[in-house]
């Protein structure tokens, strides 16, 4: 009967104890790791159990992702459950509210909301490393790549440090693109690249210009309904965080050494001189940058680039001011769409600028 007694004593006590609410750290609901034991980047976060809901877990742990991403740059998403479009996009705005939804350079995703296809390109080539609207007023901070299909061969994203890229660079190189920085210059070409229309989001040519001359951008109205736009931006730029410089550019996009042989006499046949292709990048001062130097460029690239392959569901996220990235050719067919948040404008980087030189 005592023992009895002491039971129902103790079952009483604990009836009257009220529930009490926990909370679990970002790493005990979630695994980290790295590909290789020497690797900075990316940081590979899986799911602790299946339990975890992705998007629950990355809107409740938004500042852990924020310093993992800070510190390392790049974050891979793996084994989460992301199957469609509308998943990925579910995560991107739980990591970031503010996704960027008006974006000419890539092709809009069919599925609405601020989803993007990849820039659309030969899969047997290519797309060369470049970090995002460097050469345009404003860019994105952040950038998300989601793989819904991996391709059968190759297709990988690989990326590099743009501190690294910046400190390999010679010294006298790297003080001329300081000193004198980029001018990127366009030729809207129907029927070539992206059209000025669907840059601009319109076919009204005051509407154009008005936005030129807002961005300090010059432009010249071309024969055939064509337009030409010269842009001065900086090659070197700094983290809005750190206050790290890092080499931010679309060099290899833009200029005509990065082109393949027969791809850069073709348009010579065409247009007669590289200051009417598609795309070219100058000095600042419109001087000519060197084969020879865009090629050193390209080869420091190279020799710091990581790439790991796509599994369906996987989705990397990239700090865009920290991180480079491009496209290896493929084979098959192959699903990877794209979002951007936090945008970021000129006006603050130059701010920032003034602000890192005052400190040095």
């Amino acid at each position: 009967m005592q023992q009895q007694q002491r039971q129902a004593q103790r079952f009483q006590t604990l009836a009257s104890i009220q529930p009490q609410k926990i909370s679990l750290d970002a790493d005990q609901l979630i695994q980290t790791r790295f590909f290789h034991a020497d690797a900075t980047f990316p940081l590979v976060i899986e799911p602790g159990s299946s339990a975890v809901e992705i998007v629950d877990w990355a809107k409740a742990h938004r500042s852990f992702v924020d310093r993992q991403l800070l510190h390392h740059g790049a974050i891979l998403f793996r084994g989460v459950g992301i199957n469609s479009a509308t998943a990925f996009e579910r995560l991107a705005a739980a990591i970031c509210p503010q996704l960027y939804g008006e974006y000419g350079d890539l092709p809009r995703q069919d599925v609405g909301g601020k989803i993007y296809g990849a820039t659309p390109y030969p899969a047997n080539q290519a797309i060369l490393f470049h970090s995002e609207s460097s050469h345009l007023q404003s860019w994105p901070q952040k950038i998300w790549f989601c793989c819904l299909q991996p391709a059968q061969e190759g297709g990988e994203t690989p990326i590099v440090d743009c501190r690294e890229i910046l400190q390999r660079l010679h010294p006298l190189l790297r003080d001329r693109f300081e000193k004198l920085q980029l001018l990127y210059v366009r030729n809207y070409i129907d029927g070539l690249d992206v059209s000025w229309q669907d840059f601009f989001h319109t076919s009204d040519r005051a509407v154009v210009e008005a936005t030129c001359r807002q961005a300090g951008v010059d432009y010249e109205w071309l024969p055939e309904n064509g337009l030409r736009t010269k842009q001065k931006r900086p090659a070197i730029a700094h983290h809005p965080q750190t206050g790290e410089a890092v080499f931010f550019n679309q060099i290899q996009l833009h200029h005509p050494a990065c082109l393949a042989p027969e791809v850069r006499a073709s348009l010579l046949d065409s247009f007669g001189t590289p200051e009417r292709f598609p795309r070219n990048v100058y000095y600042g001062d419109g001087s000519t940058i060197a084969d020879e130097t865009v090629q050193e460029i390209l080869e420091i690239y190279q020799s710091l680039q990581f790439a790991f392959p796509w599994q369906a569901g996987d989705v990397l996220m990239l700090d865009n001011m920290r991180m480079a990235h491009g496209r290896n050719p493929y084979c098959g067919p192959r699903k990877v769409v794209v979002a951007l948040g936090d945008l970021i404008g000129s006006e603050s980087q130059m701010h920032l600028t003034k602000e890192t030189a005052h400190v040095h």
